[in-house]
C-alpha cells in the first residue's frame, strides 16, 4: 500500500500561471445544456415563444407571438427595464401601432378600402415588431453566452463552488 500526501489549493491561492491553467481547463464549466432556458422563460412570460437561435456569425433567433403584438408590447413595458432592447422595440412598436389601430377601429364602416389598407399596415408593423424582438433576444442570448464563457464568470463559478486544485491548476 502506498499513501501520498497532496496539497490542494483554492483558486485564490494559485499562482497566476496556475489560475490561467485552471480557467483554461474549466472553459465550459458554465455552458451546461440548457443555459438559455431562463431567457426562453422570460420570452414566454411576455408572450413570445422562442423556437431556436444561433450565435456568433449566425446570430439569430426564431419564434412567434403567443399573444397579440400589443399585449406582448404591454407586457414588455411592465416586465423589462427601459435599458433593455426589448423595451425600446416595444415603445417604437406602440408609437406606430396605436395610431394605426385607432384609425383602423374607426373606419370600417366609413371607408372599407382604407380599412383593408390599415389591416395590411398593422400586419406589417406587427411582423416587423416580432422581427425586432427576435433580434433583441438573439442579442440577449449572445451576451449571456459571452458572459458564461468569460474568465470572470469561470472564476466566479470556481470560487463560489469551492473548487480545489493542485499547485499547477489541475482540478482536484
Amino acid at each position: 500500500m502506498r499513501t501520498e500526501k497532496i496539497t490542494v489549493y483554492t483558486f485564490e491561492e494559485l499562482s497566476e500561471d496556475a489560475k490561467n491553467k485552471a480557467i483554461e481547463n474549466n472553459i465550459d464549466i458554465n455552458l451546461y445544456q440548457g443555459w438559455w432556458e431562463y431567457i426562453y422563460e422570460d420570452a414566454e412570460r411576455v408572450g413570445i415563444r422562442l423556437n431556436g437561435f444561433g450565435l456568433d456569425r449566425n446570430l439569430h433567433a426564431t419564434g412567434n407571438f403567443l399573444l397579440s403584438a400589443a399585449e406582448v408590447a404591454a407586457n414588455i413595458l411592465k416586465e423589462h427595464g427601459d435599458s433593455c432592447g426589448t423595451y425600446e422595440s416595444a415603445c417604437m412598436f406602440l408609437d406606430i401601432h396605436d395610431p394605426l389601430f385607432a384609425e383602423y377601429m374607426s373606419c370600417e364602416d366609413e371607408n372599407p378600402d382604407r380599412f383593408i389598407e390599415l389591416e395590411d399596415e398593422l400586419k406589417e408593423v406587427e411582423d416587423e415588431f416580432l422581427e425586432n424582438l427576435l433580434s433583441d433576444y438573439a442579442s440577449i442570448l449572445q451576451k449571456e453566452y459571452d458572459y458564461l464563457y468569460s474568465d470572470e464568470a469561470i472564476i466566479e463559478t470556481l470560487i463560489s463552488n469551492g473548487h480545489e486544485f493542485t499547485q499547477d491548476g489541475i482540478s482536484f
